[in-house]
């Protein structure tokens, strides 16, 4: 996987993981709060509300009905019963129904009835809820202990008369009333208020029916308890105010909760994307962070040292391999490597080109140097005092100007000529030619050579024309530098060997001399042109240049050219050409 699609892969997934993590989060968050939310609501509001939910929980196993166990303990710890009645009138589950909750084991249609609509049972307050879970009906009972219901009854019983108040028991009661800071409402069937009497600061935000069924569902909510007795013969309804110390005005508690746990929430986001944007500023900060100390150091040009050992202990485990948090940059690693081996390379070359050059240049001053040096000098001496000369003398100081001038034309020659083979096939004119006449003509050249008397040369041709696409001008330098550089480089009496052959599908040139050879410095560095070799004695005998035009020559035609030599053991030269 290239790196672009592995960095928008590693970006992606963790953007998925991240965005899932905060949605769970977000969820288990939401859950347990409106868990507690509902639990907080349920024992404040107990048992209001709780027993649509116990219903609703309860579960059947084997036809015996459960119950989760902390409603039953919530139920034991409120002093409360629990009782379940199915279809036919019979109790088949119970809770905390012991001796002080003496209770039916079974109900009438008539008990039921007038439990679901006085909402009493005896001296407990009860609460009714019908569920329809098991596929046949079952009536789920709770029923407590109420104090103020138990007020409001023996009000009733002591002050009531056809469900008023009697008029001579007013003074007393309200008294009364006053004393615990309640308040007694009697309403007529319609709902309009017949007698009120007690502290009126209980009812003076002039309660709306449904205002006191949602006190009686939420009382915890309000600042005031409400219970209520029915005269069954008058119609007649007494409502018993008493103040509520643990509520307060009517308000929206889940509103307000969920307002809370929403700032809480959002605090636990940031303080969660804090430790996650620290660590992620860490993870790709830190590669960074590397980056700029290896091009701080490659500025400098300390190409060898990529990684300093602090930051390989950093980027590499100990058997080598990268850690996590670089894996992602691992083609950028690499590559830096790569660059810094190269640079360093290319840095090594330009050193060994810069001092080369020096040294080419070094000696090439000294070759124009040298025989300017001569003309200057004898120039001088000409315009002097030319009479001083004999003819003789004239004769060899001319002829002495004129072989320096031609040495000098030479070496310009050689330069201009290398400038233009680097040109290539511009500056060839190819054409068939027959190899072996070339060379033969070449070789007999030197050995018709009177100046040549002192060395021996020999050819080798083959049977058959040899033909070539070649520069018949540049191969016939190729051979003039290969047959000079084995007579300048080598004492008189050398014999040197020419041959043509084939090979393969090559045409082949060989030169083989006896010489005295080179050592394997001057070997090494034959063909390059700035190099001047540690194994020559002669000084001003040609340019100096002949190995590297020869080289330029063959390679221009498509060749290769070997050269194998020891010091005493003479030279062979070799060169392929394709035919």
């Amino acid at each position: 996987m290239k790196i672009q699609q592995r960095m928008a892969f590693h970006f992606t997934y963790q953007l998925i993981f991240y965005s899932l993590l905060i949605l769970a989060v977000t969820l288990v968050a939401c859950i347990l709060y409106f868990q507690n939310a509902k639990n907080n609501e349920i024992r404040r509001n107990f048992p209001a509300g709780a027993l649509q939910l116990i219903a609703q929980e309860a579960n059947s196993k084997d036809g015996t009905i459960h119950i989760s166990s902390k409603w039953v303990k919530l139920i034991e710890e409120k002093g409360m019963w629990l009782q379940v009645v199915n279809a036919e009138g019979k109790v088949v589950y119970n809770v905390n129904s012991t001796s002080q909750h003496v209770l039916p084991t079974s109900y009438s249609v008539a008990q039921l009835l007038d439990i679901q609509e006085t909402r009493t049972l005896g001296t407990y307050a009860v609460n009714t809820e019908l569920n329809f879970a098991f596929n046949e009906p079952h009536l789920y009972m709770l029923g407590y202990h109420s104090p103020n219901l138990d007020q409001l009854m023996a009000l009733f019983d002591d002050y009531g008369l056809q469900g008023m108040v009697r008029s001579e028991a007013i003074p007393t009661l309200e008294q009364r009333l006053r004393d615990t800071g309640s308040y007694l409402q009697v309403i007529d069937p319609a709902g309009n208020t017949i007698q009120g009497i007690g502290d009126e600061a209980n009812i003076k935000k002039a309660y709306r029916p449904l205002d006191v069924l949602a006190i009686q569902q939420s009382p915890s909510n309000y600042e005031t308890n409400i219970v209520s007795q029915r005269d069954k013969l008058s119609g007649r309804t007494w409502i018993l105010y008493t103040t509520n110390p643990t509520g307060g005005p009517l308000k929206h508690p889940v509103l307000d909760t969920a307002t809370r746990g929403l700032l809480w929430f959002s605090g636990l986001i940031l303080l969660l994307a804090v430790p996650v944007s620290i660590w992620h500023g860490f993870r790709y900060g830190q590669p960074l962070i590397l980056f700029a100390g290896w091009f701080e150091r490659m500025r400098k040009g300390q190409y060898d040292e990529v990684l300093t050992t602090k930051d390989k202990r950093k980027v590499f485990r100990r058997n080598g391999t990268l850690r996590i948090r670089y894996k992602l940059y691992k083609e950028v690693i690499e590559s830096f490597y790569q660059m810094t081996h190269q640079l360093a390379q290319t840095e090594k070359e330009r050193e060994r080109l810069e001092k080369a050059q020096a040294e080419w240049m070094s000696g090439v001053s000294h070759d124009l140097r040298t025989p300017l040096s001569t003309i200057q000098g004898y120039g001088y001496m000409l315009e002097s005092l030319p009479e001083q000369w004999s003819q003789e003398e004239m004769q060899i100081m001319g002829s002495t100007i004129r072989e320096k001038g031609s040495y000098m034309l030479e070496l310009i020659s050689d330069f201009s000529m290398i400038h233009q083979l680097k040109q290539g096939d511009s500056i060839m004119s190819l054409r068939e030619l027959d190899l072996d006449e070339l060379v033969r003509r070449s070789v007999l050249e030197y050995v018709n050579d009177a100046t040549m008397s002192e060395y021996q040369f020999h050819y080798v041709g083959d049977e058959r024309p040899l033909m070539v696409k070649a520069d018949e001008t540049w191969l016939q330098r190729l051979m003039d530098n290969l047959l000079s550089n084995a007579v300048k480089h080598n004492p008189s009496g050398v014999v040197v060997t020419v041959s043509v052959g084939r090979i393969n599908d090559k045409a082949c040139i060989r030169v083989i001399d006896n010489g005295k050879g080179m050592d394997e410095e001057t070997l090494q560095h034959l063909f390059n042109r700035y190099y001047r070799g540690t194994n020559t004695e002669e000084s001003t005998v040609g340019s100096g240049l002949g190995m590297s035009i020869a080289k330029a020559i063959v390679e221009a035609h498509g060749g290769e050219i070997q050269v194998q030599s020891k010091v005493w053991q003479g030279t062979k030269i070799e060169i392929l050409l394709s035919c």
